[in-house]
């Protein structure tokens, strides 16, 4: 255990602060600050990010030994840490770390360090912690630093389950007990989809907080760093039925940018009953995630499917101080997806609930081509309509929540399939969407309904309801007719009375 009293005997007491150690990094030598004991607060990352701010940004030496350059991604899963290796294993706490190797795409050095009684230690590299596979390390390398971390939590029965992992750029990926890793959340992204091309900003070092078993969260602090921006971040990890992370930001921007990406994430989508562009495949669906689900700052329930398109496809929400959005798996039958190795039914949903005034802006959507099935090809984000100024500080807060479904959804009507093909004329196109509600199953309000359907440009050119009380379910098939057009937006609602009694569905064909 650390004490106050090593850092005054530590050296003489002339221990690196942590601002020099700031430096250092800054300068693209983490070596510097080595093995040091510092003293650590709320304000420590806050004043280095501060610091890396003032400074021109120096990439970090990516660069690994022979044997593990270039390795493969069998390769690279073969190593992993030996027991001793693991941080907190024999720790009442809760939590347990293990920290990952470099190699593979991961080649960009993480340094860690942990907080205990208001001091830090960093994490000494050790390749004698690590087993390696079939790699050859007949030298093993020294001063490595690491990719990232893996969090672990211990259950009340003694058994460890993955809650977390940290590792490459600002990636981290979550998820709720019972699930598989799915989407991928960053830190932040600056230019995505922009022609200019994106840049992708990375945390340089994590200080990690000892947790204890009676707080039962897992406290990570978080320097970021790129040419443009610098930021210090601090994670809060709450397990449970959810895994909830809070997460608390400042970012320092180096130059104007107007291009910059909140609560980021991504996720895999091949193909669906909605969009199957040329999928010949036994399985009925390749997807991580069915769509992105929005409550506007006007309190209005969106729902947008997502698709695997032929080309780029940018869609932008505008909004003011959104509730809330993220991508959600509302698909959870093995039978819809029949894939016994990925288990696309078990993918987490992540919704995220902004906290405070976040103003003007908008959701933004990325659908990006792809065949692969390991990339993630979906992206959403908050972009700030003003961007960030050179030499303010702006500070962004906001609540994750990994999860089979979200804390709240829609009041009314949700819509649970969307599906797409053949329209009953040529070069038409028939879509299927259907709802759900418990006031469904009551004939007589079903019988009320009406769909409120629109198509810009095109035109819809025929459309039937089939009520399924028995279900509560109520089934809209209608025709777009595209008119020529290669891209057409539609809208579409259930109304009552003339209110609107569902989530309204949106979704933009393209040929």
């Amino acid at each position: 255990m650390l004490k106050r009293r090593d850092v005054l005997q530590w050296a003489g007491g002339a221990a690196v602060s942590l601002l020099g150690a700031g430096s250092a990094l800054a300068e693209g030598s983490p070596q510097d600050a080595k093995n040091a004991i510092q003293p650590f607060s709320s304000t420590t990352v806050l004043d280095a990010a501060r610091a890396l701010a003032s400074k021109s940004f120096s990439a970090p030496d990516a660069d690994l030994p022979g044997p593990l350059s270039g390795l493969s991604y069998e390769a690279y899963v073969a190593i992993h840490a030996k027991p001793e290796g693991m941080i907190w294993a024999n720790d009442p706490g809760g939590f347990v770390l293990e920290p990952l190797h470099r190699g593979f795409v991961f080649t960009t050095p993480m340094q860690i360090n942990l907080v205990e009684d208001g001091l830090s230690r960093r994490l000494t590299y050790d390749a004698g912690q690590f087993v390696f596979g079939g790699v050859n390390m007949s030298a093993p390398p020294v001063n490595l630093d690491f990719s990232g971390f893996r969090a672990m939590h211990r259950g009340d029965d003694g058994s460890l389950s993955e809650i977390a992992i940290f590792q490459g750029a600002s990636f981290f990926r979550s998820l709720a007990p019972g699930q598989n890793f799915g989407v991928t959340a960053r830190g932040l992204s600056l230019r995505a989809g922009d022609p200019r091309g994106e840049e992708f900003p990375f945390f340089r070092a994590v200080w990690i907080e000892k947790p204890t078993r009676a707080g039962n969260v897992l406290v990570v602090h978080a320097l970021l760093d790129s040419e443009s921006v610098t930021g210090a971040y601090r994670f809060t990890l709450h397990p449970g039925d959810a895994t909830i992370i809070d997460t608390e930001c400042t970012l320092f921007p180096r130059v104007d940018i107007d291009n910059i990406g909140l609560a980021t994430m991504s996720a895999t989508s091949l193909f669906t009953p909605l969009e199957r562009r040329g999928a010949d495949d036994v399985r009925g669906a390749a997807a991580e995630v069915a769509g992105l689900q929005m409550l506007t700052g006007a309190g209005e329930w969106v729902w947008r499917p997502v698709a695997n398109r032929s080309k780029l496809q940018i869609s932008e929400f505008v909004d003011q101080n959104p509730k809330g959005f993220g991508f959600l798996q509302r698909t959870r039958a093995f039978n819809a997806f029949n894939d016994d190795v990925q288990h696309w039914e078990r993918r987490p949903s992540l919704w995220i609930e902004p906290i405070g005034d976040w103003g003007l802006g908008s959701v933004e959507l990325l659908e990006i081509p792809s065949d692969a099935e390991p990339a993630q090809n979906i992206i959403a984000f908050w972009r700030v309509k003003k961007g960030l100024a050179k030499g303010q500080s702006a500070e962004f807060a906001y609540r994750q929540f990994w999860c089979w479904s979200p804390p709240t959804s829609p009041p009314n009507a949700v819509v649970i399939g969307s599906r797409g093909g053949r329209g009953g004329a040529p070069k038409q196109r028939r879509f299927q969407v259907d709802f759900e509600a418990d006031f469904l199953g009551d004939p007589a309000k079903a019988s009320e309904i009406k769909a409120n359907l629109t198509a810009t440009p095109g035109r819809i050119s025929w459309v039937r309801l089939f009520p399924a009380p028995e279900q509560k379910r109520l089934r809209v098939l209608f025709d777009l007719d595209p008119n020529g057009e290669t891209a057409c937006e539609m809208r579409l609602t259930l109304e009552a009375q003339g209110a609107p009694v569902s989530e309204t569905w949106l979704y933009r064909w393209t040929s």
